[in-house]
């Protein structure tokens, strides 16, 4: 069991890659004090990543519930997470898309993964059928990541306050920094128009499952990816520096920067961000693996408040396609 903090798919990004489970809660499950209401304006949820489904469920179980001063806190579950992972759904209604909400294009093998998983639903039962909800994937990713600069900049003056010094740049990964200076030079107006275009796109997305019990996406539009190879490159980092030293992202502002952030920051996570925003719980599962012998999650969003479907499919998964004890190494195809 490995801690795990999902503000835009961080739990759900590295189960995918590692061939693990990986859930991400309801906004408000798990508790966020004693110095937090919200983070990231709600889109932060802390959870675990696991081997197995069982051992999701039971940490949950342990760590779910209100704290003291809790904002607020959805409706608890009508029994031990646990106790759903052993049951059978029943017939779910399942839309599946492979449509990228916020990039451009979604690779082969990634693609290939959901149609599997979506097959596979079809012959235990299910209600499966292609579908995919109405979002602006465009004003989601502007929103997002203003929101995101605001909040890293709060993040790098509350470690200010914690340390009794002022932040400085030496304290922080450059790409950090620079997020965060773009942060400062976002207008408290700006913030909270950011803040309402995501609200509006929350509740397009959230009018597929009216219809619908669960979603069914890739994780990631991409492979895993090699270690490093996120990093950025030598001219991105001399701009990183050269704008950390300047100290100010209002240029960058002026520039346009953010804008252009927006539309390749998602390429490869165009998925997993936009049940941050909308609060839903969701989970990457490992039931591919390509034919380099890496895994593939597959991603599955459900309703609101609703884990106890989500623990329901993924343990009826896992009987049917174990994956426990796979390991990359193997290299071998499902």
């Amino acid at each position: 069991i490995a801690s795990g903090g999902d503000g835009g798919g961080s739990i759900r990004i590295p189960a995918s890659c590692c061939g693990i489970f990986g859930l991400k809660p309801t906004r408000g499950r798990t508790p966020t004090g004693p110095d937090y209401g919200e983070l990231w304006n709600g889109a932060v949820v802390e959870h675990v990543l696991t081997r197995s489904v069982r051992d999701s469920a039971a940490v949950l179980d342990h760590t779910a519930g209100p704290d003291v001063g809790a904002p607020y806190y959805p409706p608890p579950p009508a029994r031990p997470y646990a106790d759903e992972v052993t049951t059978a759904p029943s017939k779910l209604r399942i839309a599946w898309t492979t449509q990228p909400f916020l990039g451009a294009s979604v690779h082969p093998d990634c693609e290939a993964a959901v149609r599997d998983a979506a097959e596979l639903l079809g012959r235990l039962g299910h209600d499966v059928r292609e579908a995919a909800p109405a979002i602006d994937g465009p004003a989601f990713a502007r929103g997002f990541l203003r929101m995101l600069c605001a909040e890293l900049r709060g993040d790098i003056e509350s470690a200010g306050l914690a340390l009794g010094r002022k932040p400085t740049r030496a304290g922080f990964e450059p790409a950090t920094w620079v997020l965060g200076l773009l942060g400062r030079s976002i207008t408290g107006a700006e913030l909270a128009q950011a803040n309402r275009a995501l609200e509006r796109q929350a509740r397009r997305v959230s009018a597929l499952f009216v219809d619908y019990d669960v979603l069914l996406t890739p994780t990631l539009a991409v492979p895993p990816f090699l270690t490093g190879s996120l990093q950025p490159k030598p001219a991105e980092r001399f701009l990183l520096q050269l704008v950390g030293w300047l100290g100010t992202g209002r240029p960058l502002q002026a520039l346009g920067i953010l804008d252009q952030l927006a539309a390749e920051v998602f390429q490869a996570v165009p998925y997993t961000a936009v049940f941050n925003v909308t609060g839903q719980p969701a989970m990457s599962v490992p039931l591919s693996w390509n034919g380099e012998g890496l895994p593939i999650g597959v991603h599955f969003v459900g309703r609101y408040a609703d884990e106890a479907t989500l623990f329901r499919l993924a343990g009826q998964l896992e009987r049917e396609r174990p994956w426990a004890d796979r390991d990359p190494s193997e290299q071998q195809a499902p």
